[in-house]
């Protein structure tokens, strides 16, 4: 840890979170501490259904397991972090600062990378159905998701190594509920163009081309069904896309808010959009894919049909 420090003067950060009102802290606690109890059993119930039902042993699930477990990663990262910041000091170690910022773009641009994996998947169960047991083939698809994983933690190792080489020798109130790298860039003492160059061509990329990917998908898609001769069989193929697509639009529209803006115009008004996208956007999940799905709720519902059986005597 001592290397890590040897950059900066400062050796904590403090975390002003989302209220500096001491009454507001408890509410924001209950909030939070049950909004973190639902992203996880949700997202544990998809995962456990998924898995313990044969019919659900697809590449569609195999990939919203993977999203799940990603999420629930992502939100661990984020919440309990906030919980300790309402009920006791708001500060964090420089060490533990860095290692929050990196596995916060890690586990969010997996995210992005599963969604646009997800969008491969009905873009090929759609429009090139004859093909599809071939095309995603299961050694496929865990490659898939080896590369979402594996490159989105060296795209995020890339911006820790950089923030890493700058000095903070000044204030160290981040105005920020969690440690996201525009926030830590107001607060250094020595040039950011590096870092600036970086957000803006390298992180644009990484962020923009997965949704480019998925704006692809859907609009081959959409020509694909749109010659559909039946209404019944376009409603039956836009309703594999509907759950997909809203959460599309609910992780893409705040990361493009708060992300793809000069660092020099960040503001508080972003801490909105970003809880959408660590936070509400995780525990929105399994009921956006259970509501609209019959299939997965077909097998949660023996999943805990499972669950009574064996806690009732005998």
């Amino acid at each position: 840890m001592e290397s890590i420090n040897q950059t900066s003067s400062i050796s904590e950060f403090i975390l002003l979170g989302l209220s500096s009102r001491p009454e507001d802290q408890m509410p924001l606690f209950i909030l939070f501490f049950i909004i973190y109890l639902v992203t996880i059993t949700g997202n544990l119930l998809i995962i456990l259904a998924i898995h313990s039902d044969p019919r659900l042993q697809t590449p569609m699930y195999f990939f919203l397991s993977v999203l799940s477990f990603t999420d629930i990663c992502f939100t661990t990262t984020v919440v309990p972090r906030m919980l300790v910041n309402f009920l006791s000091e708001n500060t964090i170690t420089y060490a533990g600062c860095l290692t929050q910022m990196y596995f916060i773009y890690a586990l969010g641009n997996t995210d992005s990378f599963l969604l646009a994996v997800m969008a491969f998947d009905r873009y090929v169960a759609i429009c090139d159905p004859f093909h599809y047991v071939t095309t995603m083939s299961h050694h496929r698809c865990v490659l898939l998701v080896a590369f979402s994983c594996s490159f989105t933690h060296v795209h995020s190792l890339l911006h820790t190594l950089l923030l890493n080489r700058l000095t903070f020798c000044d204030s160290n109130i981040i105005h920020h509920f969690l440690c996201d790298l525009s926030p830590l860039l107001k607060l250094s003492c020595s040039s950011t163009l590096v870092n600036e160059i970086v957000i803006m061509t390298e992180g644009s990329i990484v962020t923009v081309t997965p949704f480019l990917f998925i704006t692809f998908s859907y609009m081959r898609i959409l020509i694909t069904v749109l010659k559909i001769p039946s209404a019944a069989g376009q409603r039956k193929a836009f309703s594999t896309c509907g759950s997909h697509l809203t959460l599309v639009t609910l992780f893409y529209g705040s990361i493009f808010y708060v992300y793809l803006q000069p660092v020099s115009t960040y503001t508080v008004h972003d801490h909105i959009a970003t809880i959408v996208y660590t936070v509400l956007t995780s525990m929105l999940n399994p009921f956006i894919y259970s509501l609209r799905n019959k299939d997965l709720k077909q097998g949660l519902r023996k999943l805990m049909g499972k669950r009574n059986s064996q806690a009732a005597p005998s």
